[in-house]
């Protein structure tokens, strides 16, 4: 594994959160004996990516210090470029960094990231249509948190955990019936769930299940257990077994649908009548109206909206990326109790937005100390 990091960062991104935090992680590598490390300002996620792909091209470990938006995205980029992955948690949600057991604090995940070691995780796949397939990490989700992350972007007071907390009740409240349809396609005989769930004991149901349309509040495509800053909305899932968890919420009160937003804090919505889970090494899912579909807290530029019966294709990417993962921490997959709680768990806080770039608020950025880029 290199030993040369280069840590991409939007120092304005989470209201500034991520910049505040690199002096604290630059100390900590540097007490831990890391020596060549480049720190690369971020203006977007796209150019992000630009970042990642050159990064690995050196040879370098590419390291998001950030949040879900900013995982997810390099976390693509990573795995398309054949490379190693980092993070340093600096975002309000951090649900992937979270299911890999990385420390919350910037000093504890600088230390995991020199003692740990590589693991090969999966990702997800995502594809509106015949469009360019998108690598992400946590989770794909439509319905009701999607709506709601749509409100908060478009809102000046939508600001913070508690503005995008009201953003997800007005979606509730405004949300307009939708019929959604979730096909997982032929049954693969190579895909064989290795311990099926108990239908008892309310988990997952083995692959193999037919295509079912419901009338509903939303459907989540996970990878992982967390989503919006640790509710267990997918308590069953393990990122690296090669299925994807698929949650849908069917049509009920939207007090029912509070209540099962609530209990999944604790990953106990699942016995609810209106909870249904399965699990699938790829689904297609449509609405029979337009809305936004949305991964690790950002809209997909290719469904902003999705369109009417638009196909949103989903799969398993099995063992796509190389992450660095505490040595002595819990396998992947493993489920823990997130120590991070919110009042309403929709919707997914937006990460690290493409609107808030170095042009906005660079002139707070602290200083910080960085290694020369290798020559080449």
């Amino acid at each position: 594994m290199s030993h040369s990091f280069c840590l991409v960062v939007n120092p304005a991104a989470c209201g500034g959160r991520c910049g505040r935090r690199l002096p604290e992680t630059l100390g900590a590598l540097a007490d831990c004996g890391a020596r060549d490390v480049r720190v690369c300002p971020t203006t977007s996620l796209g150019h992000a990516v630009e970042l990642a792909e050159e990064a690995t091209a050196r040879q370098e470990t590419v390291v998001a210090v950030g949040g879900d938006g900013l995982v997810g995205t390099l976390a693509g980029a990573v795995s398309r470029a054949g490379g190693v992955l980092g993070i340093i948690p600096a975002g309000r949600g951090n649900d992937f960094a979270h299911m890999l057991g990385i420390p919350a604090r910037p000093a504890a995940a600088a230390e995991a990231l020199l003692s740990g070691e590589p693991r090969a995780v999966d990702l997800i796949g995502v594809q509106c249509g015949d469009g360019q397939e998108l690598a992400v990490a946590g989770s794909v989700y439509l319905g009701v948190p999607s709506e709601g992350g749509e409100i908060a972007n478009r809102s000046w007071w939508a600001r913070g955990p508690v503005g995008y907390q009201l953003a997800g009740v007005r979606a509730l409240l405004g949300w307009r019936p939708a019929t959604f349809t979730v096909d997982p396609g032929p049954a693969d005989p190579e895909v064989v769930d290795p311990e099926p769930a108990d239908p008892q004991a309310g988990g997952p149901a083995a692959t193999g299940w037919a295509a079912v349309s419901f009338p509903g509040f939303c459907v989540v495509v996970a990878n992982s257990v967390y989503l919006a800053a640790g509710r267990q909305v997918a308590p069953d899932a393990d990122i690296g077994d090669g299925l994807l968890d698929v949650i849908m919420v069917r049509q009920g009160t939207k007090l029912s649908f509070a209540e099962a937003m609530l209990r999944a804090g604790r990953g106990r919505h699942v016995p609810m009548d209106e909870v249904t889970t399965q699990r699938a090494a790829r689904v297609t899912v449509t609405a029979d109206r337009a809305m936004p579909a949305a991964a690790d807290g950002e809209t997909l530029a290719c469904a902003c909206p999705l369109g009417a019966g638009s196909p949103l294709l989903i799969r398993a990417l099995p063992g796509a990326l190389r992450v660095i993962a505490p040595a002595d921490g819990q396998a992947p997959g493993a489920r823990r109790h997130s120590p991070e709680r919110t009042w309403w768990p929709w919707p997914p806080p937006r990460k690290d937005s493409t609107n808030s770039g170095l042009a906005d608020s660079s002139a707070g950025v602290p200083s910080i100390r960085t290694s020369p880029p290798p020559s080449t």
